[in-house]
């Protein structure tokens, strides 16, 4: 099993919506490739609580994959891609790691 974890520092604001609007629609497209991705054994978006430290990071992606080889796929996959251009539009930085688990 292969754990991807990705987080997100958000722009305070991008055309017009808000930090908060935006990453509740990164949450619901990335969530929603679990519909249409074979590949993706499970994943949850959370979204930075309100009144926590300042220097948080505002979106935590939680996926599994069932080998390296899905995770490569899931990738490239054309939805995940059109996820990608969403988020690289409202985001300030991106950390991840993937990591074997179990």
């Amino acid at each position: 099993m292969v754990k991807h974890v990705v987080c997100w520092k958000l722009k305070s604001e991008v055309n017009g919506r808000s930090k908060l609007q935006n990453a509740l629609e990164a949450k619901e497209r990335l969530e929603g490739l679990r519909e249409v991705i074979d590949e993706i054994r499970y994943i949850h978006v959370g979204i930075n609580a309100p009144g926590t430290p300042e220097g948080n990071w505002d979106l935590i992606l939680e996926s599994e994959f069932t080998t390296l080889r899905d995770l490569e796929a899931y990738a490239v996959h054309p939805e995940h891609l059109k996820v990608v251009e969403f988020i690289k539009q409202i985001t300030e930085a991106r950390i991840c790691v993937d990591y074997a688990k179990g």
